[in-house]
């Protein structure tokens, strides 16, 4: 391991640890996962896991997050956060994830009290701070703390610590909540939630990883990492994927020049208005 990089993870272990206790909002995705590993090493059984379960949350994903709280004898608590139920959430504005990380923190921090937990940590990281993140603004508010975001810690650096301590999630492609699929102002409902579900299991069973399936009333929108375009473009891969999507209910499938990357949906967004 490189010794900056030590150094900095021993220093992300001093900062938890100064925590008598703490509750970890856990995904299963690469962030949450590699902090949850960190508070469990800093404070032992004094730290608890915390899953949100809506139907903007793949089931493949709380499964994950079952077996890995299970293998490494985590306490692990399950709330429902039906996002659709939030007022405005539906309608999607461009606080979206505002509405749902309120909602969300202040249910883990209900669980907390409730087992006498001190702290709530969420998994953010140093490279979220350089896109539009709404949610950071709940984070501030309710005083969640950030330690990967607090000790610097990028996303490179933490999938390469994943990788030195044998977490499952080291090269796991990034998730982010279905509901980003949506260009803002598009009505989310539990029918277009499930198909973007389908549509990106689809995806990921067919052997493709770090992808995207934005939705566009009618129109799938795929976003691939370039170096699988090549794959993609077989002849019986396209043919699937397309006649899979239209039983789905898309009329027309496309691929994304560009590729995969996170936020696509805030490029045409005027935070102005």
């Amino acid at each position: 391991m490189d010794v900056s990089l030590k150094a900095k993870y021993e220093k992300l272990i001093e900062y938890i640890a100064s925590f008598s206790s703490a509750a970890v909002a856990f995904s299963s995705g690469v962030d949450s996962t590699f902090l949850l590993y960190a508070a469990k090493e800093a404070l032992g059984n004094n730290v608890i896991a915390v899953t949100a379960t809506s139907c903007s949350f793949p089931e493949r994903e709380l499964n994950e997050a079952k077996d890995y709280c299970r293998q490494s004898q985590i306490e692990h608590f399950i709330v429902q956060s039906e996002e659709l139920n939030i007022e405005g959430f539906a309608k999607n504005p461009k606080n979206r994830c505002y509405l749902c990380k309120r909602e969300l923190f202040e249910k883990i921090r209900s669980i907390a009290g409730e087992h006498g937990i001190t702290e709530i940590l969420e998994g953010s990281n140093l490279d979220d701070n350089g896109d539009y993140r709404p949610g950071l603004i709940a984070v501030k508010e309710l005083d969640i703390k950030s330690p990967l975001r607090e000790i610097g810690f990028t996303k490179a650096e933490i999938r390469e610590l994943s990788k030195e301590f044998n977490l499952p999630t080291w090269e796991k492609q990034s998730f982010a909540c279905l509901a980003s699929r949506f260009p803002y102002g598009d009505l989310i409902t539990e029918e277009k939630l499930k198909r973007v579900d389908k549509s990106e299991q689809l995806l990921i069973d067919l052997g493709f990883n770090q992808l995207r399936v934005r939705i566009h009333n009618d129109v799938a929108r795929i976003e691939l990492d370039p170096k699988q375009f090549d794959r993609f473009m077989d002849e019986s891969v396209r043919t699937l994927v397309y006649k899979k999507f239209k039983e789905f209910g898309f009329s027309y499938v496309a691929l994304d020049i560009i590729g995969y990357r996170t936020g696509s949906m805030n490029e045409t967004l005027d935070l102005d208005k």
